[in-house]
């Protein structure tokens, strides 16, 4: 299946910033079972764009824009490949929690075994474990089916109920979150309580019209990709109860959101800033993408002017335009140096 993938990030600043610098996570992975055929970063006001890549093979784009500019418009574009996922079985072996114990012991998966920022133990947390009977039982992929099904119908997907940098205690309380507050609550439940090595997977997923999915479409997603013997690296999305597969595309993996936020970076400027986010997946052909001669949806067309014009020519946003805004908001750290540390997550 070949997928053409739009993503516009505009942050709109209430007066002029003399500087921008950012860094973004958006270039979809070549691995597993997906390859990114084509990627181009445009970003307004016009600048250079250098690249590299991370200790995990992430992608991270980064530039600098000096001089005084009132808004940064960032629209990411990619084609990407994607194969249909080897079959994941309902259980393993007996023997499968030796064997997987024995594969952890003999390679390097700590990084993804230890608590971090966002994916840290607490008293909640135990709570929640004891009420789903989260133990070393039956065998590890029979255990994370049902986990996966747990987390899905235990908390209530609520877009704007918490943000970027909230604790998981925040949704523990609630039981409510997005896909990021899932994705972390379920990365704590397995390092801390089956020991098995979890990692944190950002990227898109591909809403068909017969498809039952909670998360919206408009928006990036996340999951999790927990290590088993026998089948490796396999993906869990709890938010909508699904073994990750040809709809889910990777972008970047890490500990956990603040390894891999699709945007990060910093201004000067005693200023605020308003962030909206829209993507757009669709279905495409290999050969309309490698020509890069992509087809543009009128409507995308409309939005993507909108956002480059000067913040003075914009009318009032209508009601579709902010439902497609980013679900999670930062703040700055300072009055002269901002910080935008913002996701776009489902």
């Amino acid at each position: 299946m070949y997928y053409s993938i739009r993503h516009l990030t505009k942050f709109l600043y209430s007066k002029p910033v003399s500087e921008s610098m950012m860094e973004t996570r958006m270039h979809p992975r070549s691995d597993q079972n997906q390859r990114c055929l084509t990627f181009h970063l445009s970003v307004s006001p016009r600048c250079r764009v250098f690249s590299y890549r991370d200790h995990l093979a992430n992608h991270v784009h980064h530039f600098d824009i000096p001089g005084q500019h009132p808004q940064l418009v960032i629209v990411a574009e990619s084609l990407v490949e994607v194969q249909p996922s080897a079959y994941i079985p309902s259980f393993l072996a007996p023997d499968a929690w030796a064997e997987l114990d024995s594969i952890v012991e003999q390679g390097d998966y700590w990084e993804m075994l230890l608590p971090s920022e966002f994916a840290q133990p607490t008293n909640a947390l135990d709570d929640l474990a004891k009420q789903f009977d989260l133990r070393r039982r039956d065998d590890p992929l029979m255990v994370l089916h049902q986990l996966n099904q747990q987390i899905f119908e235990y908390f209530d997907y609520k877009p704007k109920s918490t943000k970027v940098d909230s604790p998981i205690d925040l949704a523990l309380e609630t039981k409510a979150g997005v896909c990021q507050d899932f994705a972390h609550v379920t990365i704590a439940l397995i390092r801390s309580k089956l020991r098995i090595p979890c990692r944190y997977v950002s990227g898109y997923l591909y809403h068909g019209s017969d498809d039952q999915d909670r998360s919206i479409s408009s928006a990036t997603h996340a999951w999790v990709e927990v290590l088993l013997p026998q089948l490796g690296w396999v993906g869990f999305d709890p938010t909508n109860w699904l073994v990750t597969g040809e709809r889910h595309i990777r972008t970047a993996i890490g500990r956990d959101y603040a390894d891999v936020p699709p945007t990060r970076g910093m201004f000067r400027g005693n200023a605020a800033s308003e962030l909206t986010v829209a993507v757009r997946v669709t279905p495409s052909t290999a050969n309309a993408g490698l020509d890069r001669d992509l087809p543009v949806p009128e409507d995308w067309s409309i939005l993507v002017e909108k956002a480059t014009q000067l913040p003075e020519q914009l009318p009032p946003p209508s009601k579709q335009q902010q439902m497609a805004q980013q679900q999670q908001a930062g703040k700055p750290v300072a009055p002269r140096l901002g910080l935008s540390n913002l996701n776009d997550l489902a």
